[in-house]
């Protein structure tokens, strides 16, 4: 579980390809500190296991599923990537919810300032657009970012200078492909309402059984 709040930026170090299947080397800094094996990162987003670490990288393998589902196969040697180590337990919790399981991918359509904010316009999957709402959370390359509006299509997000220096969305722009993650506690909700929707059971009460029982 992450808080979708970017502890750093590490750079992709090496990456082998296997079909559909990646072995990722990063290089980072602060949370190499406690790393051990088996632990839990958030790479752009995508919640990854500790598989090997030095002093200054650490590796992943990315499975098919996660190849097919992120961006994270499109990353190339020397690209910078977010990064975030699980939620503590007795830590702040800064962001949202975050699984770290990416939904869908996102385009980039338009990227404009405002003020002391830049806001992006980011195009969805039809299907992931009715999880947003107005204000509500959302995970782009695994920042937790609030929804400032929602369209058809797309969604629009503002960042605030320290989150345009300190995550990999400062230097995105349009074209540019992002990882989504909708906010957790929305697709529970989503999921609840549409398990309630089943066909209503038909009444055995009819003209014919009226009739049959003396109330004609």
């Amino acid at each position: 579980m992450f808080t979708g709040i970017v502890e750093e930026i590490g750079t992709l170090k090496s990456v082998k390809n296997k079909t559909e299947a990646l072995e990722v080397s990063i290089t980072a800094k602060d949370i190499l500190k406690d790393v051990k094996l088996g632990d839990s990162i958030s790479i752009n987003g995508v919640c990854l296991t500790v598989t090997d670490f030095t002093e200054s990288a650490v590796s992943f393998d990315v499975m098919p599923e996660t190849y097919r589902a992120t961006n994270i196969h499109e990353l190339k040697q020397g690209d910078p990537v977010n990064l975030e180590r699980a939620m503590a337990a007795g830590g702040r919790f800064g962001g949202h919810l975050v699984s770290g399981h990416i939904d869908g991918i996102g385009k980039i359509v338009s990227k404009r300032p405002e003020s002391n904010a830049v806001y992006y316009e980011i195009a969805l999957p039809q299907e992931l657009i009715h999880y947003f709402v107005y204000k509500g959370s959302i995970a782009v390359d695994g920042t937790s970012l609030t929804v400032f509006g929602v369209e058809d299509d797309k969604v629009t997000i503002s960042l605030i200078p320290h989150t345009m220096e300190h995550t990999v969305l400062g230097g995105k722009g349009p074209g540019d492909r992002v990882n989504i993650e909708c906010d957790m506690i929305g697709k529970y909700v989503a999921h609840f309402l549409n398990g309630q929707k089943k066909e209503e059971p038909k009444s055995a009460l009819s003209k014919q059984f009226l009739s049959d029982n003396g109330f004609a």
